[in-house]
């Protein structure tokens, strides 16, 4: 079983590459989509995304909604993709580190296909209200604890994929 991170800008194309890669590795059954993001805010732009994602993926996967508790849903033998760990991050603000890489822990240890995609928000400026600082730090630190443990890492730049790792 394969662990595989894709990280990038926004709009860079990590998520159309990372369900590629997901239904490569799927073999026999279809995959999963483990879709994050919490439509609770009423953001309209942001349901465009989430409907453009939706259209993308067609009906190559099972789509799990799952906002805040990833290890849940995830069963051993079977390929995922977790779109996206920021998203999940933001639904878990308000959570400890350890809370927040235990989960990670979890998910690492499961015999499972599992293909993160992560926004890289840690190339600008420090950010100066105390919460968006804590995000900033929170992503650099989950990308650098699934980055470890993942057998591949991908960057991805204007649709173009990197191999790091």
């Amino acid at each position: 079983m394969h662990k595989i991170l894709y990280f990038g800008g926004q709009k860079s194309g990590k998520s159309n590459l990372a369900e590629q890669k997901t239904i490569q590795l799927s073999n026999v059954n279809m995959p999963y989509y483990i879709a994050t993001y919490d439509n609770s805010f009423g953001d309209s732009e942001m349901k465009q995304r989430v409907n453009k994602h939706q259209n993308q993926r067609e009906n190559r996967f099972i789509t799990i909604e799952e906002t805040k508790d990833l290890p849940k849903v995830i069963k051993e033998g079977e390929t995922y993709l977790i779109d996206c760990l920021s998203m999940w991050l933001l639904n878990n603000i308000d959570l400890f580190e350890f809370q927040l890489l235990e989960q990670l822990h979890i998910i690492k240890n499961l015999n499972a296909n599992i293909i993160f995609v992560l926004n890289d928000v840690s190339s600008g400026v420090i950010p100066l209200d105390k919460e968006s600082r804590k995000y900033v730090d929170m992503s650099g630190i989950i990308g650098q604890v699934v980055a470890g443990f993942c057998d591949e890492v991908y960057e991805v730049k204007i649709g173009i994929e990197i191999r790091i790792k």
